[in-house]
């Protein structure tokens, strides 16, 4: 099979950590061979949509990564496209989305376009809203810092379009930081922006919950450094092997049935002190620690995956 990786460049990629590289080496291992492209290589005439495409290779050791000659390639002569561009979820990425649509219905994407535009990593757990800590999305200053006052005195704020934790921040009632926080997330009230209670779990680290098509394929702890509260793997936070409680399992399993619904295949959820902190959708990462934690390549668990699906 061919498979099309759209994303950023891919000199950028990390071969010990990141997870489009770890797909393919796992298609690789399974006899697939895969392109890859960035957005701005994508085009289509009428309904056909092509990608000036370059046959990729990649190996643990050094290069690890080479790539041949570019060649358009018919998108729909493709057996999958994993869409692993990196947020933020920007004008042009939405246009990717597009795109992508237009070629839906004849090859397996992984994740469906239109479930990308609907799933906003910060908004859409509020459709599991039974399941996250008290939140509010609001682009009133003055709101979100009594909202930080109606939960304890401490939350934490955070950009509808950031990822990675670029930009999170906390906010304590009686810190003179907090209202030009406030105000900085917001652009002075004209953008909204997401304020969580602040759960003490943070300090204990947060799960990653890697999804393939609603079921969980494990989990990753993400301890932050002792500087900061944020656990994110891209601002230092450490992965350790974790398991998931009871209560998380049927929390993952809860909101997995919804997620293939919208063909949210491969997707990471984010979970502090049993409660669902973000549904990542557009380029999840952590399968390369998940698979050092428990001894075998999962990620030859999604190209498997893939294969049934296209087989039907």
């Amino acid at each position: 099979m061919r498979f099309l990786f759209v994303m950023d460049p891919a000199d950028r990629m990390l071969p010990d950590k990141d997870t489009s590289f770890a797909f393919m080496r796992g298609a690789q291992a399974r006899g697939h061979q895969c392109l890859h492209a960035e957005p701005a290589q994508l085009m289509n005439y009428g309904a056909d949509v092509r990608a000036l495409a370059r046959p990729i290779r990649v190996s643990d050791q050094a290069p690890h990564v080479t790539l041949g000659p570019p060649e358009v390639t018919e998108l729909a002569g493709l057996e999958a496209v994993f869409i692993r561009k990196d947020p933020p979820f920007d004008p042009a990425y939405a246009h990717l989305t597009q795109q992508l649509d237009l070629v839906k219905a004849r090859t397996l994407l992984i994740n469906d376009p239109q479930g990308l535009r609907d799933a906003n990593e910060k908004l859409f757990a509020f459709h599991f809203v039974e399941h996250m800590p008290r939140s509010l999305v609001c682009s009133d200053p003055e709101r979100i810092l009594e909202f930080v006052r109606s939960v304890g005195d401490r939350a934490v704020l955070k950009p509808l379009d950031g990822a990675g934790g670029t930009g999170v921040v906390t906010l304590t009632t009686g810190d003179r930081n907090a209202r030009a926080l406030a105000d900085l997330l917001t652009r002075e009230g004209r953008e909204l922006a997401l304020v969580q209670e602040f759960l003490p779990g943070v300090v204990a680290g947060d799960k990653r919950v890697l999804m393939l098509d609603g079921q969980p394929l494990g989990a990753i702890l993400r301890v932050p450094r002792a500087d900061d509260f944020r656990a994110n793997i891209h601002v230092g936070g450490d992965a350790r092997p974790t398991d998931l409680t009871a209560a998380e399992d049927r929390l993952v399993r809860d909101v997995g049935q919804r997620l293939s619904a919208h063909g949210l295949w491969f997707v990471g959820l984010d979970l502090i002190g049993e409660k669902l902190i973000e549904v990542n959708v557009t380029s999840p990462t952590g399968i390369q620690q998940l698979s050092r934690f428990v001894g075998r390549p999962v990620e030859e668990e999604v190209i498997a995956w893939v294969e049934r699906k296209l087989a039907g």
